[in-house]
């Protein structure tokens, strides 16, 4: 019997007898796949034949048992298929044509059929951008861009991602995704287009294409960024220098606009004068004055109801001192600076003299030496310090105040001290000869001028102070040792006697006083009885109390 006619009898009886449950293989495009034929449990003994063969019922290979398979006509499996000893059907770089239902038909014992599907996979490229837009607007649906992978099997899905959030149709997004299939390799290709309506929110977003197969993880594109535009819906005017401000500082304003892209142009309202400003968004007000002090604007030039405005105040602090540099003053003369100060806020005045902080204003009814000093005068406001400063120098021809002498240190030594004011400072002259004078710190205008000496005979010493306004003379007399002792001793003598007649002169003023007390009394009485007497009553105890008036004044005497 011819093998053709077996096997169109065993089709026969295969479909009456036994119908195989559909098993499926996979493979990867490309590659080699093995199918098997009722899973390879098949005995070669139990078996006449074998054919292979496809949904076309196109006979792709024939084994009978004991000789080699033969390869069907089929030119897409002619160079690319053999068998297996476990009677599965191999083909090689499989290809999408591939992808069918193949039959193993078996004939020994009995006739049994075996369909196996094979399915193939192929994982897709990578995301292709094209098509991009640069710029989206506000409210308008525009197309953003459009993403494509290929070669893919089955086909690859396509999702559109923005900050992390799949994106869906809605009122805002519409993504349309369309298939194709090449006609050479079968291989799918995925091509989706986005378009969106910005909000304003979007200005930072990214876009991101994401590529998902069965057969592949998820594959990215790089983020998409575009630039969002949008109108104009505020302006705000900064004052970009810091105050307080000064007279003579410069100010830059500056204009800022919300829109996208923003304005390149606008007016400025200086003292209510419009200056338009083009290609920048500043403008400086230079080497201002207490005059620029007032209200500031700027708008859009194609939209000047768009406009904001900033108050700019200018501080100025004007301290004008009536005294300045070196005055010069004599001493007991009165005097009194004066301060002037114009601002434009309220202001707090200090002083000092010589760094030491004064309570009040400087003024003086009689200058005294120690009223010369550097007097400071600080005025403050808002952060603003005027210093104003004058010497005052009071001067006056010296004065000798004090010319003393004691005993020094050394046997026989005597100190001579000549204590002088004036100012400017004045010099000494002593009319002994002496190597050395000794002189105190000049403070205040005093100065003390020291001479230390031995005198062998006694005499008068002179100390003479002058400066360039006058000066003053005044001796002393200087005895020797002996004769000094001998002094002392007089001092003592004449100390004594002035001591005793200070206390002789006490009780006798006591004694008169005592006296004009009784005196005073005795005419009181006196006046009282004769009051008396005149009223014509006769007062008792008067004898007794006239009595007593001659006895007060017999013990006065």
């Amino acid at each position: 019997m011819h093998w053709a006619a077996l096997f169109t009898c065993v089709l026969a009886v295969s479909v009456m007898n036994q119908v195989s449950s559909l098993e499926t293989v996979t493979a990867n495009y490309g590659e080699t796949v093995k199918i098997p034929c009722n899973n390879g449990l098949l005995k070669a003994e139990d078996i006449d034949i074998i054919k292979w063969k496809d949904d076309t019922d196109s006979s792709i290979l024939v084994k009978r048992a004991g000789k080699n398979a033969t390869i069907g006509d089929n030119v897409n499996y002619k160079t690319r298929v053999s068998i297996q000893e476990d009677f599965s059907l191999v083909i090689t770089k499989v290809i999408m044509a591939d992808q069918r239902t193949f039959t193993c038909l078996v004939s020994g014992n009995d006739i049994l059929e075996f369909p196996v599907q094979l399915q193939i996979y192929k994982a897709p490229s990578q995301p292709q951008i094209t098509n991009q837009a640069s710029v989206m607007e506000i409210g308008k649906m525009t197309v953003l861009a459009q993403c494509r992978t290929e070669g893919a099997n089955p086909a690859a899905v396509i999702l559109w991602i923005k900050n992390k959030a799949t994106l869906s149709n809605s009122t805002v997004v519409k993504i349309i995704t369309t298939k194709d299939v090449d006609s050479v390799t079968g291989l799918s290709a995925t091509t989706s287009t986005l378009e969106y309506a910005a909000a304003k929110e979007d200005i930072d977003a990214k876009f991101i294409c994401r590529v998902q197969h069965p057969k592949s993880a998820d594959m990215d594109s790089s983020p998409l960024n575009f630039t969002v535009n949008y109108p104009t819906e505020k302006v705000e005017l900064q004052v970009v220098s810091k105050g307080p401000f000064m007279e003579g500082d410069n100010v830059t304003l500056k204009c800022t606009a919300d829109g996208n892209p923003p304005p390149t142009s606008y007016n400025f309202y200086i003292k209510g004068e419009k200056k338009a400003v083009e290609n920048s968004n500043t403008y400086t007000l230079r080497n201002i004055t207490r005059a620029h002090t007032g209200e500031y604007k700027c708008s859009l030039v194609d939209k000047e109801d768009l406009a904001d405005s900033k108050q700019i105040t200018v501080d100025y602090l004007e301290v004008v001192l009536s005294s300045t540099g070196k005055v010069v003053k004599k001493l007991g003369e009165s005097f009194e600076t004066t301060l002037d100060v114009k601002a434009s806020g309220t202001t707090q005045t200090s002083w000092k003299k010589d760094k030491t902080k004064l309570e009040s204003l400087p003024k003086f009814d009689k200058l005294k030496y120690s009223d010369s000093g550097v007097y400071e005068g600080v005025v403050t406001m808002n952060g603003l310090v005027k210093t104003k400063t004058f010497e005052l120098i009071v001067e006056g021809a010296p004065v000798i105040k004090k010319l003393i002498k004691k005993r020094g240190d050394g046997s026989g030594n005597k100190v001579l001290s000549c204590e002088a004011e004036g100012s400017p400072k004045p010099t000494v002259q002593w009319s002994i000869n002496t190597t050395k004078v000794d002189e105190s710190e000049y403070k205040d205008g005093q100065i003390t001028y020291s001479i230390t000496l031995i005198p062998k005979v006694n005499l008068t010493v002179s100390c003479t102070v002058s400066n360039a306004l006058g000066y003053d003379v005044r001796s002393i007399n200087v005895s020797t040792i002996a004769d000094a002792v001998q002094m002392d001793k007089q001092d003592q003598t004449d100390e004594y006697g002035d001591q005793t007649a200070m206390v002789i002169g006490i009780i006798i003023g006591v004694l008169l006083a005592l006296l004009a007390i009784a005196l005073a009394y005795w005419l009181y009485l006196k006046k009282y009885r004769q009051g008396t007497w005149k009223t014509g009553e006769k007062e008792d105890g008067s004898a007794e109390e006239s009595k007593k008036l001659e006895e007060s004044q017999k013990a006065d005497v």
